[in-house]
């Protein structure tokens, strides 16, 4: 059962440590710093948590990185900023903000995550680095908040590669079977194994007007169906050069 939310009593140095933190890679100086607990409390430490701080993060990390691709890409279609934007926000590269700003060091977990390694958990990081950004846009304001996006990912946006490379491995796909009028592949789970922060999933990919499978694995099964449709475009465009 979740605790009690913690509350800071006298000198805290963990807050402090914190606060420092926050400072150094947000650029922001917490005025509430109950705000700044919150938002790296996971919900299995505290029945008040993180994911209200991380919707709100979600939802305005996305509009601050598609406004400033809109100023730096006046050239780039609506398709191509799309692709920008989805490369830059999903999952895979928020938990790796998070382990470069040393985020994992500064969650707070409940006992069972803690023993299962949560901390590097690509989800749990991603999740808290969004609430990190919510926290800082209720604790200043717009401006402060779009000072803290443009430094985490300043250097992501500066080495964007093209737009056409950002095309998923499933959508590369789906696009190559529907130009040849062929039916869209099936994904299937084989199995799935290994602890809960470091799980790993083997998919098959199915073309059956072609009779071709693929095998992808990754630690998510997103991410396994992404390399399974990668097998499987380069078997069909293999065969199709013969």
């Amino acid at each position: 059962m979740a605790s009690d939310y913690p509350r800071r009593t006298g000198r805290d140095s963990r807050a402090d440590s914190r606060a420092r933190w926050a400072e150094q890679h947000f650029g922001h100086v917490f005025s509430n710093p109950d705000l700044l607990l919150r938002a790296l409390t996971h919900r299995s430490a505290s029945k008040e948590n993180n994911e209200r701080l991380e919707f709100l993060g979600d939802a305005f990390l996305n509009y601050s990185v598609a406004k400033r691709l809109y100023e730096l890409h006046p050239n780039c279609s609506e398709g191509d900023l799309s692709r920008f934007r989805a490369a830059l926000v999903k999952g895979e590269t928020l938990s790796e903000i998070g382990r470069e700003l040393g985020l994992e060091k500064y969650i707070i977990l409940g006992e069972g995550e803690l023993r299962d390694g949560g901390g590097q958990r690509d989800s749990i990081l991603a999740n808290a680095l969004e609430a990190m950004i919510g926290a800082v846009l209720l604790d200043g304001d717009i401006e402060a908040v779009n000072f803290s996006v443009s430094r985490l990912f300043v250097e992501r946006m500066q080495r964007l590669p093209d737009p056409e490379s950002l095309k998923d491995s499933k959508t590369r796909l789906q696009e190559w079977l529907q130009r040849r009028g062929l039916p869209l592949p099936s994904y299937s789970v084989k199995s799935a194994s290994g602890p809960s922060h470091k799980q790993s999933f083997t998919v098959s990919c199915f073309v059956p007007e072609r009779g071709i499978e693929s095998v992808g694995v990754g630690k998510n099964r997103r991410r396994a169906e992404q390399n399974a449709a990668t097998e499987m475009f380069l078997k069909l465009t293999h065969d199709s050069e013969k």
